[in-house]
């Protein structure tokens, strides 16, 4: 049997190795590397049972398959208690073994690369509450330190999801003010009239639900951070009295005619271009200046490298934490998915598939069925202009329509900075968007 298998297996494509006993079974391992072995059961001096546990205990690596005349119950049992990796009863066909062989040695090799992919990024780097490798991120991180002792309006850009709330925590637990109070605020969670009563506060009678006087945000934050998140989506009519707040460093709660003075450190954010907004006449020129004192740009996740799969492990092992479930990591094939990915939602999105993956997960890693649907079929597009046809070639003015629309569209959609990578003033790519079209009532381009 064992010279058949090893003919039939080298003709199959693999390098088969035959040895008569446990004992020189032992000895080739020693020598030499195998991906698999396949041991009978019933051996001479040493039964295939007592390899497979000394084998485990000194490979651990090496994935045993077990074949047996006895093909109970209770053997398939004992075969899976001394650590077999799979266990096969005769007769059988040879193609069956082979591939069971096959799987074995691909299962090996998976694992080798998820220990290398975990070694790889066991001990990443953490500011604060953010992770980070790239130098997208490290230039952050050296932001905010920069930043974080100053008394100065800070403002935080970034598309959705990219952890703009993360980095105002960061600034302000690195801050003189570190033991005061963080508040935040969604500028765009609340409807006008609730939100004037949230950050400056309304006397008792003021509306009709005001049975008391409250103090609002802006004086609770005293000593400490008040974060205005979303400051893009503010009204208009909001934003003048913000400004003058922001002035004169007072706040006048609604229906109150005194001024009372506050002392918090103001730190905004927005997925929007807020130039952009100044120039359409949704943003005041005055309070962007305002609030823009110090500003930190937040860069998208398909920008920061190998952080995704940093991320992804970070998060795997909390999730799986959390949810007792032993999943240790991610297959090969699922990180260069998770790599080659847009990730238009950033790390919030990445969160969401790493819940779904190990929620789905049927082995102990992350393999491409785990993952979302969108993320498995995802191709990065590439614009090409190419013909052999000059009939079919685009003109000059074409291809720089395209180019210009694409960068726009790899910043998500802000509009100053495609104008920094393009190179040119605002002024111009504004010209160029109308002449394909655009106007600003259209949202991005």
């Amino acid at each position: 049997m064992g010279a058949l298998l090893e003919r039939d297996f080298t003709k199959r494509g693999f390098r088969a190795s035959r040895v008569p006993s446990a004992i020189e079974a032992m000895r080739a391992l020693d020598a030499q590397d195998f991906d698999t072995v396949v041991s009978d059961v019933r051996l001479g001096g040493m039964t295939g049972l007592e390899l497979c546990e000394q084998l485990v205990a000194r490979r651990p690596d090496v994935p045993v398959i077990l074949v047996t005349a006895f093909g109970d119950l209770d053997t398939a049992i004992a075969a899976i208690r001394a650590g077999a990796h799979d266990f096969l009863p005769k007769p059988f066909e040879v193609e069956e073994l082979a591939m069971r062989v096959r799987r074995a040695a691909e299962y090996r090799a998976l694992r080798a690369e998820v220990r290398r992919l975990r070694e790889g990024y066991t001990t990443p780097i953490r500011f604060e509450d953010m992770l980070g490798e790239s130098p997208a991120m490290q230039r952050v991180f050296a932001v905010v330190e920069r930043i974080a002792p100053a008394d100065a309006a800070v403002l935080i850009t970034g598309e959705t999801g990219t952890g703009k709330e993360l980095v105002a925590r960061a600034v302000h637990a690195r801050s003189a003010r570190a033991r005061g109070p963080f508040i935040a605020v969604n500028c765009a969670a609340m409807p006008e009239p609730l939100l004037e009563s949230e950050l400056f506060g309304h006397t008792r009678g003021a509306f009709t639900d005001a049975r008391k006087d409250r103090a609002g945000l802006f004086l609770e934050a005293s000593g400490g951070t008040l974060f205005l998140d979303e400051i893009a989506e503010m009204p208009l009519s909001l934003q003048a009295k913000l400004l003058r707040s922001l002035q004169e460093r007072t706040v006048r709660p609604v229906g109150s005619d005194r001024e009372v003075r506050f002392d918090a450190r103001v730190v905004s954010a927005t997925h929007r271009d807020l130039d952009s907004r100044v120039v359409d006449g949704a943003f005041r020129e005055d309070l962007y200046y305002r609030l823009n004192v110090l500003e930190v740009r937040l860069p998208a996740l398909r920008a920061r490298g190998s952080d995704v799969l940093s991320l992804a492990n970070d998060y795997l092992a909390r999730i799986a934490n959390r949810t007792h479930k032993p999943v240790m990591g991610i297959a090969p094939e699922a990180a260069r998915k998770l790599m080659s990915y847009a990730w238009p939602g950033n790390v919030r999105e990445l969160v969401n598939a790493m819940e779904r993956a190990v929620a789905l997960a049927e082995y102990d890693v992350i393999t491409v069925a785990d993952l979302p649907d969108k993320v498995q079929a995802f191709r990065s597009s590439h614009v090409l202009v190419a013909s052999d046809d000059p009939s079919e070639l685009a003109s000059l003015d074409e291809v720089e329509k395209r180019y210009i629309l694409r960068v726009i569209d790899s910043v998500g959609g802000n509009r100053t900075r495609a104008a920094e990578i393009l190179r040119v003033d605002r002024k111009t790519l504004y010209t160029k968007l109308k002449s394909y079209g655009w106007r600003p009532s259209d949202g991005p381009p």
